[in-house]
């Protein structure tokens, strides 16, 4: 048994959960405690002593608003890079600091394992203290994150070619963008090679670094003010259909909602 499911994707709260039957890891932690305790209660989840583990890919508060609560509260290590975990202390956003007993360095290119997952950290380009991405493997499964990627490098594109189930942002529409109500400079933040992925390079990267072993595509981080999922959905689906990669029951390609959970989905 290996689930997935999103509680939470965009500037609203992130929070991500991959589980087994012997417990689960939870990437980011962006939403409130009281929320994250009723998802666990309505999908019939063990969230006493379920959660073996939280990942952070970065230190913003639509990422960490709950980490250090949960994790004094239910004694659970918090992972992180050096740097994140620096910038997690100094942030304001997260009142309740992790303790030093809990916290867990990571490096990119590293692995480790946590239970039945073995988990590779990535690095991904982004204007926080630093970021990561994670690669988890279970059972010979394959399931990656990515959010507030700038630009797609070698080691991501690596990343998505090695994936089974890939959870990739898709921030922006470039042209909503263009004509929004962001100031410019705010503009020239989310599509510099350390803001956001929009649209066209999240299907340009998945085209790019498609394999047949790729199984189901999720688009995650949408902007509320800056894209729609009908526009980001599109997009990628119509450059993998004209790049001769069948999508639907082929190959699903959905998006992850900004402020509700999805089904569980089973990664086989």
């Amino acid at each position: 048994m290996f689930k997935f499911i999103s509680f939470g994707s965009g500037s609203s709260g992130n929070c991500y959960y991959l589980y087994t039957e012997n417990g689960g890891i939870l990437i980011d932690l962006g939403i409130g405690t009281r929320k994250l305790k009723n998802h666990f209660v309505d999908y019939g989840l063990n969230y006493f002593s379920g959660i073996k583990a939280i990942l952070v890919t970065h230190d913003h508060a639509d990422h960490i608003k709950s980490v250090g609560s949960i994790s004094k509260k239910f004694e659970i290590p918090v992972y992180a890079t050096r740097p994140v975990h620096s910038g997690l202390d100094s942030n304001v956003c997260m009142r309740s600091k992790i303790t030093h007993d809990r916290r867990m360095y990571v490096q990119p290119g590293v692995s480790f394992k946590i239970d039945d997952f073995n988990i590779t950290p990535f690095a991904v380009p982004h204007n926080s203290t630093d970021n990561a991405g994670y690669m988890i493997e279970h059972n010979g499964v394959v399931f990656s994150l990515l959010t507030d990627v700038g630009h797609i490098t070698d080691e991501i594109a690596s990343v998505i070619r090695r994936t089974n189930y890939l959870v990739i942002e898709a921030n922006y529409d470039p042209q909503m963008l263009e004509v929004g109500p962001y100031p410019y400079y705010l503009k020239e933040r989310i599509r510099s090679g350390s803001g956001h992925l929009s649209n066209l390079f999240c299907a340009e990267a998945l085209v790019a670094n498609h394999t047949d072993n790729l199984r189901h595509i999720w688009l995650c981080h949408l902007s509320e003010e800056n894209n729609k999922p009908e526009i980001a959905l599109q997009c990628v689906v119509d450059a993998l259909e004209n790049a001769g990669i069948k999508t639907g029951d082929s190959l699903p390609v959905e998006v992850l909602r900004r402020k509700l959970p999805t089904g569980i989905f089973d990664l086989v």
